[in-house]
């Protein structure tokens, strides 16, 4: 018999350590070896490089770096730690016993008239309280699991604050690029606006000569207001951008206009970019970590849901001391009782084998999700790289063909001043001045956010700060 009781609590603290369900392992799937258009080359630590500074611009690193600190969705991202944190807290202490303390206390008196009178009661102080305890042994693990699920929801959490500073990033400074782009195209059409008024007041004077026709002057008056015409929808534009702006910064709409309004030069991606190679997104993009985490938090449901499975021993005890005093005579009582109780699951019908499916299927349905993100991930930084080098080309042709037309207007225009030539000559000229400055200025723009969008595809620089969420080990 003493042999009995010695193995049972062995026999207990053994299966206490039995965990069911299948363990999370770290997912694969297959990746190409580089990028079509990259070096075969690791890159270092991509998070850490403020990517933007290259624009050589100290008001868009300024809005950076305020806009980390106060970016509205930054901000929920980081409650949304708090309320993970909150969750793995609970789901830790459920492994622990539960004390619970109660205690009450009653006067009570029996009161008569007529015969009963004789009959009345002292007054009875009764004092009673109880302390009480209880322990589910987690046999099969299933607290260990629920913790292990909580522990890989808070790890989620984290890399999703690092997702919403990197779209920070990635909003903030494609709408900066966007309002420079429009500030440009508004800069351009007041410079050939001022042309063609120039053109215009030639034409006249030449009507006035007998040099020109009415029909010339019309078609210069025409070229004035179409480009009158194009400039309040950029400015709309504009101001569309710098709302945009400050809404990420989380400020009022036109709180940035005043200072955005003074111009600057557009902003230009000189800089090369190492994208490094595809499985360097695995480390350094932090929607891949999340989505390898919620893997994990799912992985561990089903261990949960399995030991639903198998039975539960539950260890309460309780201790109640009660006081009863009177008048006449006071006495005190104690009970307690202490045991341990067998939860045995043996027929519902198939509800926990199918909570079981339902938590397997969710669970590959968490690595397809992952699987999908990666792919994803590897598509944008090709498509990224692509435009970038393609987009280069097209800013280098566009140059050289904004000062060829540049040339021509200004040979054009002195030889309608001399009469050589046509006023349609001139105007032509303008037309092809004024598009390829546009197409230029668009060019720029779109190289621009080609380099934005590579930096925010291969995961760069959310945590150029040092404030990479990365969760210790618990």
């Amino acid at each position: 018999m003493l042999k009995i009781r010695a193995a049972a609590p062995l026999a207990m603290l053994l299966l206490s350590g039995c965990v069911v369900g299948p363990n999370h392992e770290v997912p694969q799937t297959a990746l190409p070896v580089k990028f079509s258009e990259g070096s075969a080359r690791a890159s270092a630590d991509v998070t850490l490089a403020p990517w933007w500074t290259a624009f050589n611009d100290r008001r868009l690193n300024g809005l950076v770096e305020t806009g980390l600190a106060q970016n509205l969705d930054v901000l929920q991202a980081i409650e949304r730690i708090t309320a993970a944190e909150a969750s793995f807290e609970a789901a830790d202490s459920a492994a622990f016993p539960q004390l619970s303390v109660s205690a009450d206390h009653q006067v009570s008196k029996t009161n008569g008239s007529g015969a009963q009178r004789t009959r009345d009661s002292d007054t009875t102080n009764t004092t009673s309280g109880t302390l009480g305890v209880s322990w589910l042994v987690d046999l099969f693990g299933q607290y260990r699991r629920s913790k292990e699920s909580a522990k890989a929801t808070l790890d989620a959490a984290y890399a999703q604050t690092d997702v919403a500073r990197l779209t920070f990033l990635s909003n903030v400074v494609t709408a900066y690029v966007d309002a420079r782009y429009f500030q440009e195209r508004i800069a351009i059409a007041r410079k050939n606006l001022s042309s063609r008024r120039e053109t215009l007041e030639l034409t006249r004077l030449q009507l006035e000569a007998g040099a020109a026709s009415r029909l010339d002057v019309v078609q210069s008056e025409g070229l004035v207001n179409s480009t009158l015409a194009e400039i309040p929808a950029l400015e709309i534009s504009f101001r569309q951008s710098v709302h945009r702006i400050s809404l990420l910064l989380g400020l009022p709409a036109t709180s940035l206009l005043a200072d955005l309004q003074k111009g600057a030069a557009q902003p230009y991606a000189r800089r090369s970019v190492n994208a490094g190679v595809p499985a360097d997104l695995i480390r350094n993009r932090p929607d891949i970590r999340a989505a390898e985490r919620n893997l994990a938090a799912a992985t561990a449901e089903i261990g949960v849901a399995e030991a639903a499975l198998y039975p539960s021993i539950t260890l309460s005890g309780s201790i109640s001391p009660t006081l009863v005093a009177t008048s006449a005579a006071s006495g005190s009582a104690t009970s307690w009782g202490f045991g341990p109780s067998l939860n045995l699951p043996i027929f519902d019908a198939g509800a926990r084998v199918a909570t079981i499916k339902a938590r397997e299927a969710a669970a590959r349905e968490a690595y397809l999700a992952w699987k999908q993100t990666v792919l994803s991930a590897v598509s944008e930084v090709e498509n990224a790289l692509v435009a970038v080098s393609r987009t280069r080309q097209t800013v280098s042709a566009l140059t050289a063909t904004v000062r060829s037309y540049e040339e021509a207007l200004s040979l054009a225009t002195a030889s309608y001043r001399d009469g050589a030539s046509s006023l349609l000559d001139v105007l032509d000229a303008q037309r092809n001045v004024a598009s390829a400055q546009a197409n230029l200025a668009q060019a720029v723009q779109q190289l621009a956010n080609g380099y934005v969008q590579l930096n925010v595809a291969i995961g760069g620089g959310y945590a150029w700060d040092g404030s990479k969420a990365v969760v210790a080990s618990r």
